[in-house]
Formats: C-alpha cells, sequence, structure tokens
C-alpha cells in the first residue's frame, strides 16, 4: 500500500505541473508502447536484456514543412539488476525548426514476487535551432521573423515511475523539467519562448483470448497547459506471439493501423500509418512510421521471452 500511496502522488504531480504550462513540443509516436522510454526513464532495463529500438516517423505526408522525426532508444539492467541504465537520441524537424535531443536514463527497481516497481531519472540536452528568417510571414517587417535561433544547448532534466508486471503496466512522466529560453530577445508577440514541460501517463495490459490470441489495449495521456489534454488508445491482437495486429484512436487529430512482426525472439519490424481526421487532413495524405526493434540477452540467461510491451 505504501507503494501505490507513492504512485499516486507522483502522478498527481506530474500532471498538475504539466498544466503549468502550454503548447505540445515534444515529438509523438503512434507506437509510443514501443518507444516508452523516450518519455519514462523508469522503463529503463524492462526488458531484463539489452534492448534497442529505432522508429522513423513521417507526419502529415505532403503537407510542407511537416515534421520529419527519427529517435533511438536502448537500455539493459546492469549486474546490479536493481540499477539499469539507458539512452535516447530523437532527431526532429518540422519548418524552419530543428532540435535533436541527446538524453541518459538511469533507473532504480524494487523487486516483488511478480512485479517491479521502478523509479527513474532522465539527463541531458537537446541542441535547438530555427531559420525564421527563412519564412515569408503575411507581415514582411514582423519582429519576430528578423532574427534565427543558431544553434543552441538546452539542458534539462526529467524523472518517472513505472510499475509493470509480465502482463501489465503504469507509468508517469515528466522527461523534462526545465522550462528553457528558445530566443533571447524580448519581442511583444513571442511570450511563448521557452521550453514546455510535459506530463504523460501511459497504461497498458495483456489478456489471453485463446491459446493463440491475445489482446492488448494500452493508453498514452498527454497534458501540457494552453491545449486540451490528449490521448491515444491503441487496440492490438497478437497472433501466436508473433504478429502484433491493431489499430489506434488519438483524440481530435487521427485513426490509424499498426502491425509488427517478430522475426525471432531478437528482431521485429512495425509499421503504423495514421489518417489524419482534423482539418489538417484536406492537405496530407497521413502519417507513416517505421520501427525496428532488437534484443539482446546476456550470455548464460537464456531468452527471456515474449515480450508484451
Amino acid at each position: 500500500m505504501r507503494y501505490a500511496h507513492i504512485i499516486q502522488l507522483f502522478i498527481a504531480f506530474v500532471m498538475s505541473k504539466a498544466l503549468e504550462v502550454s503548447a505540445q513540443q515534444d515529438p509523438m509516436f503512434s507506437q509510443y508502447m514501443f518507444n516508452t522510454l523516450s518519455i519514462n526513464p523508469a522503463y529503463a532495463g524492462s526488458a531484463d536484456r539489452l534492448s534497442l529500438v529505432g522508429i522513423h516517423r513521417s507526419q502529415w505526408v505532403k503537407f510542407d514543412g511537416a515534421p520529419v522525426t527519427q529517435t533511438v532508444t536502448a537500455h539493459a539492467p546492469l549486474i546490479f539488476e536493481n540499477i539499469s541504465v539507458g539512452g535516447s537520441i530523437i532527431n526532429d524537424q518540422h519548418g524552419p525548426v530543428k532540435q535533436t535531443a541527446v538524453f541518459a536514463d538511469v533507473s532504480y527497481r524494487i523487486f516483488f514476487d511478480n512485479s517491479r516497481l521502478a523509479f527513474g531519472l532522465k539527463g541531458g540536452g537537446n541542441l535547438y535551432s530555427a531559420n525564421l528568417t527563412a519564412l515569408n510571414p503575411l507581415q514582411a517587417d514582423d519582429q519576430a521573423f528578423q532574427a534565427n535561433i543558431s544553434t543552441k544547448f538546452l539542458a534539462n532534466f526529467g524523472f518517472g515511475v513505472m510499475w509493470y508486471s509480465k502482463r501489465g503496466f503504469i507509468g508517469a512522466s515528466t522527461p523534462r523539467l526545465l522550462q528553457n529560453k528558445l530566443l533571447e530577445a524580448e519581442l511583444p508577440d513571442f511570450r511563448n519562448n521557452t521550453e514546455r514541460i510535459h506530463g504523460f501517463l501511459i497504461a497498458g495490459y495483456v489478456w489471453d483470448l485463446s491459446n493463440y490470441v491475445k489482446f492488448k489495449p494500452t493508453i498514452l495521456l498527454k497534458a501540457v497547459n494552453g491545449t486540451p489534454p490528449g490521448f491515444d488508445v491503441t487496440t492490438q491482437f497478437l497472433f501466436y506471439d508473433k504478429l502484433w495486429m491493431g489499430a489506434m484512436y488519438r483524440w481530435n487529430d487521427a485513426v490509424g493501423v499498426l502491425v509488427q512482426y517478430e522475426i525471432n525472439n531478437k528482431l521485429k519490424f512495425g509499421y503504423a500509418y495514421d489518417y489524419i481526421t482534423s482539418d489538417i487532413g484536406r492537405y496530407t495524405s497521413g502519417s507513416h512510421e517505421l520501427m525496428i526493434g532488437y534484443d539482446l540477452v546476456r550470455p548464460g540467461r537464456g531468452d527471456v521471452s515474449p515480450r508484451y510491451f
């Protein structure tokens, strides 16, 4: 009960901090359930092996200046398995803005009979730049577009908590807590000139429908002040512990499909397609996402499989 109370307090803190600021800045992924480390450092070590994941996302295809994002994450438990480490690199470009975030993660895990409770810390920074003078504003002398943001390093840190078992998980996190200033100049119409604090709550569970079919619903809640709280709901079916197929709904934005195939207990490939339901859908053919994952088991441990998240 003590640990459950800690989780409740932490989740309340995360969501309250997220609602103090505004506007979604962090890249989003439809295959978020396989890229959890990028938003929650407590996920490090959850695979009980060295786990690597790479994702490429092309958002709003055919839309000029649409976001294009790549991410690579890696994590593993240390010899003392209570401690796990990991890291992530996220490269994102949308319009004139380019940013590359590099973060290291460490988690401390408490072992129970059939589950784990992990607390994680994330630290690193973001290389941020914006070629604002290349834009064509309606007002030619708009001061906000008279100077570029040259590449600058924005140090940051975050933390998270996660409980998980073989079949289920729930976690809350704020991956960036510092509100770094993006542009040094004080411009009258540039008040939202800082990085935003984002809050995430993620949860999922796996049920057996038969000896060969499993069902896994997951949800990702996102909170940032100035925009309505958002969420992604995903339902997936696993056939013969090899093939994942499912559908996704993103609040007021998109619906989509996901598929993933596990070549063996180490290598897997995934693909997701989003059909845009918001107004921007009239100008794009949708969003595409490719994923590759590889797990490396420590010698002498044998395969720890299957993995459900």
